[in-house]
């Protein structure tokens, strides 16, 4: 615990947590929220379409969204960091937290299977999908959805920031 009160203590916490200005707390929480409705929502899109919805879009040039996907998920990683950093005593103590990272972390690693198994096909948009495709996008959608909610259950459940 000492270690994560220090952390709070150093200089970048202190200015994401308490300083006035705008381009701290605020701006750091508008780029997690940025960040996460690019990831979530680029790879959402991309979900339903491997579902079947909108099937007179072709999947191939959906590929070209990926890198949208991580350009998103390094904006979530950089300010969630310093949100993290900011109330590290309370957050890294949180099972909510916990449940969040490893949702997202299989998020993470389904949105690669669906890169290698769906897209890598030359023939994606000539085939029928294949069951597995179609159990990936499910299964993504279920995780970013498991990981916003817990995310947003951090603030209700738990130890809460100011509340001890």
């Amino acid at each position: 615990m000492d270690f994560l009160v220090w952390l709070e203590q150093t200089s970048i916490g202190t200015w994401v947590r308490e300083s006035p200005t705008i381009w701290a707390y605020p701006t750091v929480l508008f780029l997690h929220t940025l960040g996460l409705g690019i990831v979530v929502g680029v790879s959402s899109a991309v979900d339903v379409r491997i579902l079947g919805f909108a099937s007179g879009v072709p999947l191939t040039p959906l590929k070209k969204l990926f890198p949208l996907m991580w350009v998103g998920f390094g904006i979530n990683a950089f300010s969630g960091t310093l949100l993290l950093i900011a109330d590290a005593s309370t957050k890294l103590i949180n099972p909510v937290f916990w449940v969040k990272m490893v949702l997202i972390a299989l998020a993470v690693v389904t949105i690669q299977a669906l890169n290698r198994q769906v897209f890598r096909n030359p023939l994606i948009d000539q085939i029928p999908m294949p069951m597995n495709g179609k159990i990936l996008a499910g299964i993504s959608l279920l995780l970013w959805a498991g990981a916003v909610t817990a995310g947003r259950l951090m603030a209700y459940i738990g130890p809460v920031s100011g509340l001890q």
